[in-house]
């Protein structure tokens, strides 16, 4: 059976586009006819030794090798050379194009409101809510909200609950680098183990709440600090996926000079570089407490809108329409004056 379409809304534009969702009807029968018939096979699929060879094979080996040459590789990822802070013509395997370095401080531009949340990702996103009575509630369909933090932290899970979320979707051909979307201090950073599920919709409608079932690492940060946000508590979720290798932790404070491990006790500068995903496609989730956080109003309407085939819609039973942003640009801003304060820095 072919797989349905699925549509997007194009930011800048206003475009309604069609998704060409890379190996779509590989994963559709990966996430189908193996996971159903299979299971034994599916769970090794999706395990961190397949993924890593599936992720070598595509990226770095042969299978990379597919298209005639860096020319047509740039071409078909849709990558604009002029935002390349390296030449164009180093960028010569899918690996070092999937590496790729922008100079963002020209080409993503962000709002000098220090309290603006921005992107953290050239990706694709929905908004959500733990609250039942929200228009937003989408809770238990991407990620179950206790694993997806892991349920042995009980502080976490109590500060955010009732809180918001965003779920920022990255496709291979993006810019992969990660930034940071808040100013603040990092007050944990943690690993949770786990399975490399695909993040292509038809994977996330099949599985329901992969996300929380990934390998991921969280980033806690307290933005009520001097210099900070200001939108309380957020979490930064980096949810690896079926091809993912790694995750690499590269903060920097200025370009990409300098990087650095991401530790506890670090002050984060808002939209710098914090970490790569390598290889493949991958996921980002934010979390904001309750009453903090105010998003932009074209990305509810865009999300609510009717006559775009998303796959999320019909199969969540509610509109549900992704739209594409860019890394550093605004999606929010802090709601409301500091509800507390753990200190200066």
């Amino acid at each position: 059976m072919k797989p349905a379409t699925h549509q997007y809304v194009a930011r800048r534009s206003g475009e309604v586009r069609t998704e060409g969702l890379t190996a779509d009807r590989l994963v559709n029968f990966l996430y189908n006819e193996i996971r159903e018939n299979v299971p034994a096979v599916f769970k090794a699929l999706t395990g961190s030794r397949a993924s890593g060879v599936l992720g070598y094979l595509n990226f770095d080996s042969f299978l990379g090798a597919r298209f005639r040459s860096p020319e047509s590789l740039r071409r078909a990822w849709g990558v604009d050379e002029r935002e390349c802070l390296d030449p164009p013509e180093t960028l010569d395997t899918p690996d070092k194009l999937f590496r790729r370095k922008i100079k963002y401080w020209d080409c993503r531009p962000m709002s000098a409101d220090e309290r603006v949340v921005t992107a953290p990702a050239d990706s694709r996103m929905l908004i959500g809510s733990f609250r039942e009575s929200s228009l937003l509630h989408i809770k238990d369909k991407f990620f179950d909200f206790a694993e997806l933090l892991g349920p042995e932290k009980t502080g976490w899970l109590k500060e955010f609950t009732g809180g918001d979320f965003a779920v920022f979707r990255l496709t291979p051909d993006k810019y992969h680098y990660n930034h940071t979307p808040v100013a603040g201090r990092v007050i944990d950073f943690y690993e949770i183990d786990g399975e490399y599920h695909a993040c292509n919709p038809g994977a996330v409608i099949s599985l329901v709440t992969p996300f929380s079932k990934n390998r991921r690492v969280v980033t806690i940060f307290d933005t009520d600090r001097p210099g900070g946000t200001g939108v309380g508590l957020t979490a930064m979720v980096e949810v690896v996926a079926l091809m993912v290798g790694d995750i690499e932790n590269c903060y920097s404070r200025e370009a990409y000079d300098n990087p650095l491990p991401v530790k506890p006790g670090m002050f984060l500068k808002k939209g710098r570089p914090k970490s790569l995903f390598r290889p493949g496609s991958s996921t980002v989730v934010l979390l904001f407490q309750a009453g903090r956080m105010e998003f932009d109003e074209d990305l509810l309407k865009n999300q609510r809108s009717s006559g775009v085939s998303s796959r999320y819609s019909k199969n969540f039973g509610m509109p549900l329409v992704e739209t594409e942003v860019e890394v550093r640009s605004g999606i929010g801003r802090a709601l409301g004056p500091p509800e507390r304060r753990l200190g200066n820095d």
